[in-house]
């Protein structure tokens, strides 16, 4: 069989299941390290329950993502995972699902371990969202989500510098409310209001415009360029002003 034959032939095989999302179909990925809680807590013993390069190695990682042949317009990072939005009309790739999920991955996996200069793997997932509304609640949705993480961590980690066992301190904070968790660790000299912001709230990381003056020789004359570069929000706000600031970043 010549060349071509076969290959036209076995290439059904690879495509036949192939996803492209529509127009108009906001994309955002979710990036979740594989196994992290025994990379970073038994192998690599990072600090508890926030490691400030454990955080700068995420943010590296998703500046990368940003950067790797996507358009990417915004990426927010909370412990192990990574969210990004794709522009609207980004098409790269045809908008293959396939290759989205596989590449992203694949950088992911790539960019942390050369950082950790241990072997760290990501998985990654499509969520194909109707309208800016789903953009919104998708991000409030993941920041939320941060909180909560943020503050059972502290607890759980309060805890078990007390001498409190893994599952003693686990099921003694399953049955314990919000205002619970913040009077153990109120009790314990920490406030929970106090701690940093990115801790509580996740890290956005978005595309920023500045203008970079310069000097023309040939005309003898002063220029100005733009430029883009990207901001590491450390200080995400809540709420509406959260809700207005994906909205700014989705119009540009």
């Amino acid at each position: 069989m010549k060349f071509n034959e076969i290959d036209k032939k076995m290439r059904i095989y690879e495509t036949s299941k192939d996803y492209n999302v529509l127009p108009g179909i906001y994309i955002v990925t979710r990036i979740d390290g594989r196994n992290f809680t025994r990379l970073t807590k038994e192998i690599h013993k990072f600090q508890a329950p926030f490691d400030c390069q454990f955080r700068d190695y995420m943010i590296e990682t998703t500046k990368h993502l940003m950067t790797c042949g996507f358009r990417i317009i915004y990426g927010f990072t909370q412990s192990d995972e990574i969210s990004l939005l794709f522009h609207l009309e980004d098409s790269t790739f045809g908008r293959k699902v396939r290759k989205i999920n596989s590449i992203l991955a694949g950088e992911a996996s790539a960019k942390f371990t050369n950082l950790l200069g241990d072997i760290g793997c990501f998985d990654c997932r499509v969520s194909e969202l109707p309208n800016l509304e789903a953009v919104i609640d998708y991000f409030q949705w993941r920041q939320a989500d941060a909180h909560r993480n943020s503050l059972n961590a502290h607890c759980y980690w309060t805890l078990r510098r007390k001498g409190i066992s893994a599952i003693e301190a686990t099921n003694f904070l399953s049955s314990k409310t919000v205002a619970n968790k913040n009077e153990l660790l109120y009790n314990e000299g920490i406030n929970y209001n106090d701690l940093p912001i990115w801790q509580k709230r996740g890290i956005g990381i978005y595309w920023e415009k500045s203008i970079k003056k310069g000097y023309n020789p040939m005309k003898d004359e002063e220029i100005e360029t733009t430029r883009r570069s990207l901001k590491v929000d450390l200080n995400l706000p809540l709420g509406k002003e959260y809700d207005l600031l994906i909205s700014s970043i989705v119009n540009g």
